[in-house]
């Protein structure tokens, strides 16, 4: 992927039992495309991810949600797995700097369970979004247009299914992004 994203930085908000693949694989495409990257987390030291039905690999945190700010980042990163978004979704810092990031207009990536989080922060109602199909219902009650594809873009809201999805996701967040620092700079 072209290296067009030198100079911006990009939070990832996980916690403790994100899906693996849906963190670190697009953590290196950002980082490819010359991104920086922070792993924000409800808590410092490190979380551990999930991978093929088992805890994975110990990733280390940068910022606590407490430490970090929308202000500091062009993006954010919300990875799926099942145990993550459900304990994000419920902590109320975690939530307003998700909303900090639509109030401001940056762009946000939510791949598979990631969603769920969006929910709770009120930002999915009229917009089109995808994710891992049990999420439908949920998102769909709480206003969102529930579509079955690959990767879906709606204002800046890059979404995806699961983690066969993610060079879709990859690719299409990284023009994303690209595309708000040219008319943002």
């Amino acid at each position: 992927m072209a290296r067009n994203l030198v100079g911006k930085r990009v939070a990832i908000l996980a916690t403790d039992g994100f899906e693996q693949s849906e963190l670190a694989d697009p953590q290196r495409a950002l980082e490819d495309a010359g991104a920086a990257t922070d792993i924000v987390s409800l808590r410092a030291g490190t979380i551990r991810g999930w991978k093929s039905g088992n805890w994975g690999d110990a990733f280390t945190v940068d910022k606590t949600v407490g430490q970090a700010s929308a202000d500091d980042y062009d993006a954010l990163v919300l990875p799926g797995g099942v145990m993550n978004p459900d304990k994000l979704r419920t902590d109320e810092d975690a939530v307003a700097f998700v909303r900090k990031f639509f109030a401001q207009g940056k762009p946000v990536g939510a791949i598979c369970h990631g969603p769920w989080t969006l929910i709770n922060a009120g930002v999915v109602q009229g917009r089109s979004i995808t994710s891992w199909p049990s999420l439908r219902q949920d998102l769909i009650n709480a206003g969102a247009r529930w579509v079955d594809e690959e990767v879906v873009v709606d204002n800046g809201l890059v979404t995806s299914r699961k983690p066969a999805d993610i060079p879709a996701f990859d690719r299409r967040l990284i023009e994303v992004i690209a595309e708000r620092a040219e008319v943002h700079g």
